[in-house]
């Protein structure tokens, strides 16, 4: 069972997201937050697996809250969802280390499986944002050059250039035929040798540099 926890100031907009994510049977809403602060107050006392952040909130808005929740929790999956096609909003939840990035107005088949797909590893990002947000994040990560020299092994170029096509572990493990254990346990090594903080930095470094 997926432990969610959803954080938007608007208490209906809460509602509509719980009635759709709770469509799934695997899907559970274990709290609720109106606020990044109230976001942190509850992962202090409750763990959970994944959480739908809003961007605009009082107190403390989604991405503050982002890079607070990841550096204290980086385990738990992000996805920050919003009215704004704003591609800096987006630029800057990504940086934070948030797994995707949807607008509000996604279809709930789409809310359900961004879900799935950032708890498999993937990086979710809205097709109308990714065109702007993808040459932007390749402008800004000059500072991964160092890592082109880094000697990966034969199936860690392949494993990179996968994440750089946004395909998820349990994909992955398909596609080469590894466990997901393995598949996590290289990405943990790539990320290692590279010098590389997230899988976000990771399929980032792929698509720059044309992993093959």
């Amino acid at each position: 069972m997926i432990r969610v926890l959803l954080v938007e100031d608007q208490a209906i907009v809460r509602q509509g997201l719980k009635v759709i994510l709770e469509q799934d049977d695997n899907i559970t809403v274990t709290h609720e937050a109106d606020n990044g602060q109230h976001a942190l107050d509850i992962l202090k006392k409750h763990m959970v697996d994944f959480i739908m952040m809003d961007v605009r909130m009082p107190v403390v808005n989604g991405i503050e809250a982002t890079r607070k929740i990841k550096k204290q929790w980086p385990e738990v999956k992000i996805l920050i969802l919003t009215t704004f096609n704003d591609d800096e909003y987006a630029l800057q939840a990504l940086k934070e280390g948030a797994n995707g990035f949807l607008l509000k107005t996604s279809e709930s088949t789409k809310l359900i499986a961004a879900v799935y797909s950032c708890m498999s590893g993937g990086l979710t990002i809205h097709e109308e944002v990714a065109a702007k947000v993808m040459p932007r994040l390749l402008e800004r990560s000059t500072s991964y050059n160092a890592a082109v020299n880094v000697d990966l092994t034969s199936r860690e170029l392949t494993i990179t250039r996968l994440v750089g096509e946004g395909k998820t572990n349990k994909e992955i493990s398909g596609d080469l035929y590894l466990s997901i254990g393995t598949v996590k346990n290289n990405i943990t090594q790539i990320l290692q040798k590279t010098g590389l903080r997230d899988r976000t930095q990771l399929a980032i470094f792929a698509v720059k540099h044309d992993i093959g």
